[in-house]
């Protein structure tokens, strides 16, 4: 047994590319590890790579040679179903999921929402003013740079590096623990001149305060928990991601009114309970997700390497750019509440805000295709089939079109089956009523465009979407600003808000279809 098994590490070492490995690779069970992962590899980098089928033999034959091949096995199985698996099948099969994890984590804000909307209007309209900040916070965290990160990793895994996907593991938790620390100070210290800003007064001001010092307290531990996310996302593996967010909403669910209104022994934190709920699961959800990938049952692995700069800026470089486009997002809507400030009342306000949550729940659910659209892009894109890489894209794109048009679709038919889940007072049900109406119908076109910044994510080329957020931020904000110094009419603003979505999906589906990604090969602003 020994000795066959020998035979066959020595014969799987010599075609591999460090032949000093051979001298001490069957000493231990080290050896035989590394005998195991370079083989998975060499498979990869020859799935990835078809011209090399008629060179080298795949290196997972050594792996039956062995009869230890189960787990890498799989691992290189999972390479070939994002490579060359049907599209449809692949991007569903792995959407489901991912759909499921992002309206999970949407409903935790709901979840809040119905109960803190019992504290009366100002806890309302306080969730209103926050609510802008937080979710342009949890795109950059998720979106943006959990898309940077699956991204570098895809793209590694694909090309078959693996060491250095490994390495991102570590760079990926440096990147996000110290922006939410920088994030915690800057909202800690600013926070009443941002929500001032954002028209907040009185008593509505004071209940933004209290909720915003408590969720950005702990905000580190929301970027750590995305963070790991998006490092499992990377290697194509939705489903643990989506297990430890959906148990988070079912921990939330009596959680969240148990701190809000208390019971027996446990005092009553008002609007505070809310974030103190929250940051409860961020904690449970990082330990989870952190064992997971520490265990070594992750694609990738948690090493202790010296950071490099190129793998930060691997990183970075999509993340950070890919924030413009949350902010983009985000900036729109916080205008546009603050222009419904300036006309109308709190219950006005409490009525846009509400209303426009919904287009916030949209991004979760486009998100849900996008994350796969990210590594299944981004494996494509670094195994060099651009053309498959393309296809996947606008097929995403199709579907996203058509889940958020018939959530739009509904929201305008029936808006106060929405709105009713959070008050009944009129001026706030009419206000959000009349935005529903006119903007709900263009949803579809705002899941089109972000659908294909999620892919772009993926091959690294953001310019288009990023391009024609600028373009939908100047019609939407401008024009609405512009609508309502020559009408004084909310319904005006709001076509000007639905006209920006309309140009913005159109413009980026365009763009990639005629072949924007492909111009250049060097810059990820191409």
């Amino acid at each position: 047994m020994n000795l066959r098994l020998k035979s066959s590490s020595r014969s799987a070492v010599s075609a591999g590319p460090d032949g000093a490995a051979e001298r001490t690779l069957f000493a231990s069970k080290d050896g035989i590890y590394d005998l195991r992962r370079r083989a998975l590899d060499d498979n990869i980098r020859a799935t990835a790579s078809p011209q090399r089928d008629n060179g080298v033999a795949p290196a997972i034959d050594t792996f039956d040679k062995i009869g230890e091949a189960t787990a890498p096995n799989e691992r290189a199985a999972q390479m070939r179903r994002l490579l060359h698996d049907p599209i449809v099948p692949t991007l569903l099969r792995m959407a489901w999921p991912n759909i499921l994890i992002m309206l999970a984590q949407a409903s935790t804000g709901l979840i809040e929402t119905f109960w803190v909307a019992r504290l009366g209007t100002d806890a309302l309209a306080g969730m209103a003013l926050v609510f802008p900040v937080v979710m342009m916070v949890q795109m950059i965290a998720n979106g943006a740079m959990g898309g940077g990160i699956a991204s570098a990793i895809a793209r590694a895994l694909g090309a078959g590096r693996r060491d250095e996907a490994d390495a991102l593991v570590l760079h990926a938790v440096v990147i996000n623990v110290a922006l939410g620390l920088g994030i915690s100070l800057l909202m800690l210290a600013f926070g009443r001149t941002v929500y001032r800003a954002l028209g907040g007064t009185g008593g509505e001001l004071e209940a933004a305060l209290i909720y915003s010092n408590v969720v950005f307290g702990g905000n580190v531990l929301f970027w750590l928990l995305n963070g790991l996310a998006a490092v499992i996302r990377g290697t194509g593996n939705m489903i643990v991601p989506a297990a430890v967010i959906c148990a988070g909403v079912i921990f939330l669910v009596p959680v969240s009114p148990l701190l809000i209104f208390g019971f027996g022994p446990i005092p009553s934190l008002g609007i505070a309970g809310g974030g103190v709920a929250l940051l409860s699961f961020y904690a449970a959800g990082s330990a989870v997700l952190a064992w997971y990938i520490l265990s070594g049952r992750n694609l990738v692995r948690f090493r202790w390497r010296r950071l490099r700069w190129s793998l930060l800026t691997d990183i970075l470089r999509v993340g950070a750019i890919s924030s413009i486009q949350s902010v983009q997002t985000n900036f729109t809507i916080a205008l546009a509440t603050a222009l419904v400030a300036g006309v109308s009342d709190v219950n006005a306000i409490a009525g846009f805000g509400t209303a426009a949550r919904l287009e916030y729940l949209l991004i979760p659910v486009v998100f849900g295709i996008g994350a796969p659209l990210v590594s299944l892009v981004g494996t494509n894109i670094g195994a060099g089939q651009k053309q498959r890489a393309l296809r996947i894209a606008l097929t995403g794109a199709a579907l996203a079109f058509a889940l958020t048009e018939v959530i739009g679709l509904a929201a305008a038919i029936w808006p106060e089956r929405w709105l009713t889940l959070f008050s009944t007072q009129p001026d706030m049900i009419n206000v959000g009523s009349a935005y529903l109406r006119i903007v709900g119908p263009t949803y579809g076109f705002f899941g089109l465009g972000l659908s294909l910044y999620f892919a772009s994510q993926g091959a690294g080329r953001l310019f288009w979407p990023l391009a024609c957020g600028v373009a939908r931020v100047i019609i939407a904000v401008v024009g609405g600003w512009v609508a309502l110094r020559l009408t004084g009419s909310l319904d005006w603003m709001f076509a000007a808000l639905a006209l920006g979505l309309v140009v913005y999906g159109i413009t980026v589906a365009a763009a990639i279809r005629s072949g924007g990604w492909f111009r250049s090969s060097t810059n990820v602003l191409s």
